[in-house]
């Protein structure tokens, strides 16, 4: 090696391992979080990126060195129009210790881009009574209930698409008789983002990240490029030796995709919900994205992805303590985003 160090550190996490390309453009949560409230309520929401702005606010963090005082932070801007609950499907306990899909009930009335898009669901009223019958007889075994709901996005004109994303979402707080209740109250009907999330509150973001392609080594871990010399000549920007790593997965840096993965963003703070666009909308409206026509989310900071792309926002699982109330803003940019 010469005067080369002999020693550098490790490039990369292995927690994120295999770096491929998400298998779905809108992941789903793969745990959920338990709620004390004795109230039904779902525990996730779908809204669509728009775009990036700042606001000023009053520092509402206790112990803070700025408490007290007017700061900067940059928002990130959600689109969320109503989603709709489709179905209801019941979780129990399987035979091999998993859980596993009991039965479903679907609303009788689905929307027409919902059944073009669930071509094989065919089943009559009778049918879908004995679904339910069969959900309600069994109350005492069902692990937990989750609620298919389905997104709208022939209300968001940035977007160019009807076809709707179809998810579950998992219902929380309460026993399973009321929350069963609730599911079918709101089967078949919009629910606001209002109706589950309140400002001021913490909610992880899932999501996929803005893909890059495929990317060598240099870019892909941060790998140092050493000073040009003559053995150059073997190759620049190039994996070296990667050892035996028979048997185990091998930790050397190597070229592949960059981006595109799904990640999970935890405790993300909703500075603002409103109803009401023209709060936000800034002069020419948001780049490669136009002007908001719904329902908006005001996130603290950065979030995952690219403009229009569906994020999953989720109840925090492991959330930390904030002031209940929500900050007071001062000031919102609406200043042209056009450069």
């Amino acid at each position: 090696m010469g005067h080369r160090k002999l020693a550098s550190p490790r490039r990369g996490s292995s927690g994120f391992r295999p770096r491929k390309r998400a298998e779905e453009l809108l992941p789903t949560p793969r745990s959920w979080p338990r709620i004390s409230s004795s109230n039904p309520i779902l525990l996730g929401f779908v809204g669509y990126k728009v775009g990036m702005t700042h606001v000023y606010y009053i520092n509402d963090i206790k112990g803070s060195s700025e408490y007290g005082k007017e700061v900067f932070t940059p928002v990130t801007v959600i689109e969320a129009p109503p989603i709709i609950p489709i179905a209801l499907r019941a979780y129990i306990l399987g035979s091999k210790g998993e859980p596993e899909v009991l039965t479903d009930y679907w609303t009788p009335e689905l929307p027409q881009e919902i059944t073009r898009k669930i071509k094989s669901l065919k089943v009559n009223k009778d049918k879908l009574n004995g679904f339910l019958d069969k959900i309600k007889s069994n109350l005492n075994n069902i692990l937990y209930l989750r609620a298919i709901i389905s997104t709208q996005p022939k209300l968001v004109p940035a977007l160019g698409k009807k076809k709707p994303e179809i998810v579950e979402i998992q219902v929380g707080g309460g026993d399973t008789s009321a929350q069963l209740n609730y599911l079918l109250n709101i089967l078949g009907k919009p629910v606001n983002v209002t109706d589950i999330f309140k400002e001021g509150q913490l909610v992880d973001i899932i999501g996929v990240t803005k893909g890059k392609g495929f990317q060598g080594v240099i870019k892909r871990y941060s790998v140092m490029e050493l000073p040009r010399w003559h053995k150059h000549r073997k190759g620049s920007r190039k994996v070296g030796t990667k050892g035996p790593s028979l048997g185990t997965p091998s930790y050397v840096p190597q070229p592949g995709q960059l981006g595109f993965h799904r990640r999970t963003e935890y405790n993300k703070r909703i500075l603002k919900i409103s109803t009401n666009p023209q709060e936000i909308n800034p002069a020419g409206g948001f780049v490669k994205y136009g002007l908001v026509k719904n329902p908006y989310i005001l996130i603290q900071g950065s979030t995952i992805g690219v403009r229009k792309r569906p994020l999953f926002l989720r109840y925090p699982i492991r959330p930390y303590e904030v002031p209940a109330e929500a900050p007071k803003i001062t000031y919102i940019d609406l200043s042209s985003k056009q450069g």
